[in-house]
C-alpha cells in the first residue's frame, strides 16, 4: 500500500505529516510505500510545460480580485490568447522568481463560459520564493492540488481515486486535466464527509482552535481526530465497526455522536477492569462500629463477569471514605449496602454548622447478616489507609456551542467558553498497576481511560469516556450545566 502525504508550508509539516502517520498506525494500517507530491515536481513541470505547448495553459499577470471577477462572470483574461512562444518566456520567468514573473500564475486553458466555474480556466501554478520543507530552494513555482493531485494519482498507479463530494465541481476538472495530458484514467468515486453536530472537521478550522491556543494539539481530546478521540477513550474496534455500519453514502447527513459511543461501550464493557473513585470536594469519613481493628486485604475480581479480567486488592478498615452526594441521602436507622462489603446501619450523622446540606461524619454499624437486595442505596466506599491514590476526573465539552455551522458562521462566535472540567478526586490504590491508555470503570461514575504515565506523574489525569447516554452526549455550553 502506498500512503501519498500532502505538502505544507515549513513549522507545520512535521506536525501535519507525523498526525497522519500516527494516525494510520492507530488505526492498524501499515503503508508498503510513502510518497510525497514533491517527488514529482520535476514531471509535473514538465507536464506544464506540455500543456503550454499544446495551447492549453497560459501565463496570467492578472491581479487576483480582477481574476475571480472575471471567472465569476465569465470574462477571458486578457493574456488568455497570447502564443505559445510568450507563455513559455513567461513561465520561464515564474520558474526564476523574476519580480515579473512572481506576479504571474500559470492557468488551464479550457472554457470561461462553463456553466461549472471549476472549468473556468482554473490556476495550475503559482509562485513562492519561501524554501520548501523537502526540496529547498530548488523551485520557486508549486502546482496546485488541483494539477498535481490527477497527475500523481495516474503515475503512482492509483486505480479509484476516493474524494469527499465538495470536490465533485472538480471531477470533470480532474478528467481534464489527465484527458489534455493524455495519462493514464483514475476513476473518481465520491462519497459525503460524516459530519456530527457540534463539530468542526475542517483541518483549517482545526487549525485554528490550535493556532489560539484553545485545545492542546492535534490529539487534544476534544479533537474529531483519530488521535483524539482515541485519546478520548474510542477504540480502534468500535470505530471500525461503525465506520463499516455508516458506509460510504452520497447524501450529506449530520450525524450524532451517540452511535459511535455507544458502539464503543459495547467494545469495552465487557473487558474493562471495575475500580472504585471518590469525589475530593466534601468527602465524608466514615467510622464502623464493628469493623476490623486492623486494616486487611482481600483479593476480589476486577469484573464480575468477566474472571479474565483478573483480581484487585480491596481494603476493609473501619474508617472509610463515601462520596458527598450518597452521605447526603442517607437518613439515621437506615440500612445502606456497602458495595463488595455488606450492609451497614447509619447511626449517626454529622452536618456541617456552616451549612447544614453538608455532611462531614458518619457512624456506621457493620450489619453483614442483612440482606442487600431489600437495600435501596448501594454506594461505593474506599477504606481509609496510605494506599489511596490522588487523580485527576477529567471531563469535555463541544469546541463549539452551536449544532451546525453555516457556511457564512464565523468559527470565533461560536466558541464555547469552558470545555475542560477537571475534578479532583481519590482511588483505590489498583489504579497505580495501570498504563497510560488503559480503559477501567470508576463504579457508579463511568468509563475513564488513563491519561498519564501513572509512575511519572503524582496526581494522573483519568479521561471521561462518553457511553452514548443523552446525559453524556448533550451540549454542557447549550444545557446551561456548568462544573
Amino acid at each position: 500500500m502506498n500512503v501519498k502525504l500532502p505538502d505544507a508550508e515549513i513549522g507545520k509539516v512535521e506536525e501535519f505529516e507525523e498526525s497522519i502517520k500516527e494516525d494510520l498506525t492507530l488505526l492498524g494500517i501499515h503503508a508498503d510505500q510513502i510518497t510525497y507530491t514533491s517527488d514529482h515536481f520535476e514531471e509535473l513541470y514538465q507536464y506544464a510545460i506540455k500543456l503550454i505547448n499544446k495551447g492549453l495553459a497560459y501565463v496570467d499577470d492578472t491581479d487576483v480580485t480582477t481574476m475571480r471577477t472575471e471567472r465569476m462572470n465569465g470574462i477571458e483574461s486578457k493574456n488568455r490568447n497570447l502564443s505559445v512562444e510568450e507563455n513559455l518566456q513567461r513561465f520561464q520567468e515564474m520558474l526564476e522568481g523574476t519580480e515579473f514573473g512572481l506576479s504571474c500564475c500559470l492557468r488551464a486553458k479550457i472554457n470561461m463560459k462553463n456553466p461549472n466555474k471549476a472549468l473556468r480556466d482554473p490556476v495550475l501554478y503559482r509562485c513562492n520564493i519561501l524554501p520548501h520543507h523537502r526540496t529547498g530552494d530548488k523551485w520557486k513555482i508549486y502546482p496546485t492540488y488541483d494539477f498535481a493531485c490527477p497527475i500523481v494519482d495516474s503515475i503512482e498507479g492509483v486505480t479509484h481515486a476516493l474524494r469527499t463530494n465538495e470536490y465533485r465541481d472538480r471531477n470533470a476538472q480532474y478528467d481534464w486535466i489527465l484527458d489534455a495530458l493524455e495519462l493514464r484514467k483514475v476513476y473518481v468515486w465520491d462519497f459525503s464527509r460524516l459530519n456530527f453536530v457540534y463539530t468542526l472537521l475542517s483541518k483549517r478550522k482545526l487549525q485554528w482552535f490550535v493556532d489560539q491556543g484553545h485545545v492542546g494539539g492535534w490529539d487534544d481530546p476534544r479533537f474529531p481526530t483519530v488521535r483524539g478521540i482515541i485519546r478520548r477513550g474510542m477504540t480502534v474496534e468500535a470505530l471500525k465497526k461503525y465506520i463499516l455500519t455508516q458506509g460510504a453514502s452520497k447524501n450529506t447527513v449530520m450525524l450524532e455522536w451517540d452511535k459511535l459511543w455507544a458502539s464503543n461501550k459495547s467494545v469495552i464493557d465487557p473487558i474493562c477492569p471495575r475500580h472504585t473513585s471518590m469525589l475530593k470536594l466534601n468527602i465524608v469519613k466514615a467510622s464502623i462500629s464493628g469493623g476490623p481493628e486492623v486494616p486487611y486485604s482481600k483479593d476480589l475480581p476486577k469484573h464480575k463477569k468477566n474472571p479474565n479480567v483478573g483480581t484487585k486488592k480491596t481494603w476493609f478498615s473501619s474508617t472509610i471514605f463515601i462520596d458527598q452526594d450518597d452521605a447526603k441521602t442517607f437518613g439515621i436507622d437506615e440500612e445502606i449496602t456497602l458495595m463488595d462489603w455488606g450492609n451497614a446501619i447509619v447511626k449517626s450523622i454529622n452536618k456541617s454548622d456552616s451549612d447544614p446540606e453538608i455532611v462531614i461524619g458518619l457512624d456506621l454499624q457493620l450489619h453483614l447478616e442483612g440482606d442487600y437486595k431489600k437495600t435501596k442505596k448501594k454506594v461505593t466506599w474506599l477504606a481509609d489507609t496510605e494506599d489511596v491514590l490522588e487523580i485527576v476526573l477529567a471531563d469535555y465539552d463541544y469546541l463549539i456551542n452551536k449544532r451546525k455551522l453555516e457556511e457564512n458562521d464565523e468559527v470565533k462566535d461560536y466558541v464555547t467558553e469552558k470545555t475542560e472540567f477537571l475534578t479532583s478526586a481519590v482511588a483505590d490504590s489498583n489504579v497505580r498497576m495501570l498504563k497510560k491508555g488503559d480503559i477501567i470503570q470508576f463504579e457508579r461514575k463511568g468509563y475513564y481511560i488513563l491519561d498519564d504515565d501513572i509512575s511519572t506523574t503524582s496526581v494522573p489525569r483519568f479521561n471521561h469516556i462518553p457511553d452514548g447516554k443523552a446525559s453524556s452526549m448533550a451540549s454542557k455550553a447549550a444545557s446551561g450545566k456548568k462544573n
